[in-house]
């Protein structure tokens, strides 16, 4: 007997029309093209659909024993939908019940369909494979239509078209930039840059999340959120700390005479930059602290932030100054010292858990929204 074995191997057919596959038989197979050409007439499955049932019709008409089926794999990588083709294959087999030797001819529409034909070798022999291919892709008005839809695809025009301008205009803008007396190996690496960032930006697909962090920021604007201030305030102070820090290993480097070591030289960036960063801690949770309490989810124990940070703080002072020489800017701390700020930063930490633990368990907090 032989078997016309249509293949879909990203599962067209089950996904566009629901239809439960494998399908067998000449009607039933019809009625499965019929449904995925309503579904979506532009699917070249379709075509394979009809090519199979054509095929057997040829056969039967010449008194050969033929039947007709249809498979489909998974939407996903080639060897999780081979296994499925493979198990639908036989299923067919076994729903043939047939005593003869059963051998295949193949209908595909492409390439990546026929990757599955060791997985149908393996089960029964292939007497012949064909390869649906629509006569208008090969015209002329057909090529036209293509482009055409490409470009009237706004994400397809956006991924394709800007890539492609930027780099027609490369030579232009260079001989432009060379009128003027600008360089153009500038010109060609700032566009080359863009094209680059570009092309990775949608390679990574980090479109959602650009929008999805506008539309954020958006929100933060609408609702009058502190936190949005408080961030920018925190992060200014954090970029004059790395200053200072940097002007901290300096003037610990003027003082030594000589090139730092790198443990003193992150004891000294650390000394400098501790203080901006406290504040900067401080300054942020301040912050959400309070859009929390103005959106009425406020708990005592958020009040533990910003003393913890100041005790974070207080400690990577004293630890780092203990390591540096004196120098301008720095606070040299002996072991006495050191001690004692190591005590006041654990005390500040403990004894602002404490409080606010008891005052969360006295006092009413706002219930949650």
């Amino acid at each position: 007997m032989l078997l016309v074995l249509c293949v879909d191997l990203d599962d067209d057919l089950g996904r566009k029309t629901g239809i439960p596959t494998p399908v067998i038989g000449d009607e039933d197979v019809t009625e499965a093209a019929v449904a995925l050409a309503t579904a979506d007439p532009e699917d070249s499955d379709v075509n394979v659909l009809f090519q199979g049932v054509n095929v057997h019709d040829e056969l039967a008409a010449d008194g050969e024993g033929v039947e007709v089926a249809a498979v489909t794999g998974v939407d996903g990588p080639d060897v999780k939908a081979n296994r499925a083709v493979g198990q639908e294959v036989d299923r067919v087999l076994a729903e043939l019940s047939t005593s003869e030797e059963v051998s295949a001819v193949v209908i595909t529409d492409g390439a990546q369909d026929e990757s599955v034909l060791p997985v149908i070798r393996s089960r029964m022999p292939i007497d012949g494979m064909r390869r649906v291919v629509v006569r208008q892709a090969q015209d002329l008005e057909s090529l036209y239509y293509t482009i055409k839809q490409v470009l009237a695809d706004p994400e397809t025009r956006g991924t394709i078209l800007i890539p492609l301008g930027v780099l027609l205009l490369i030579y232009p803008l260079v001989v432009v930039a060379n009128l003027f007396d600008v360089a153009g190996a500038a010109v060609l690496g700032i566009l080359s840059g863009a094209v680059g960032l570009y092309s990775l930006f949608r390679g990574l697909g980090l479109e959602d999340s650009v929008d999805g962090a506008a539309e954020s920021v958006r929100n933060v604007l609408y609702t009058g959120r502190v936190t949005l201030v408080t961030y920018v305030v925190a992060l200014a102070l954090v970029v004059v700390g790395g200053v200072q820090g940097v002007e901290t290993v300096d003037a610990v480097g003027g003082v030594q005479g000589s090139s730092l070591a790198a443990g003193t030289t992150l004891a000294a960036f650390v000394h400098g930059f501790v203080q901006w960063l406290g504040v900067a801690g401080v300054t942020s949770s301040l912050g959400q602290i309070t859009d929390e309490y103005l959106a009425g989810r406020f708990r005592w124990r958020y009040l533990n932030a910003p003393f913890y940070v100041v005790s974070i703080a207080v400690v990577l002072f004293a630890v780092s100054g203990f390591f540096l020489p004196d120098a301008p800017g720095v606070t040299a701390l002996g072991l006495s010292e050191l001690a004692m700020a190591l005590a006041a930063g654990t005390l500040i930490g403990v004894l602002s858990t404490l409080a606010f633990a008891v005052a969360e368990s006295q006092l009413p907090s706002a219930e949650p929204v």
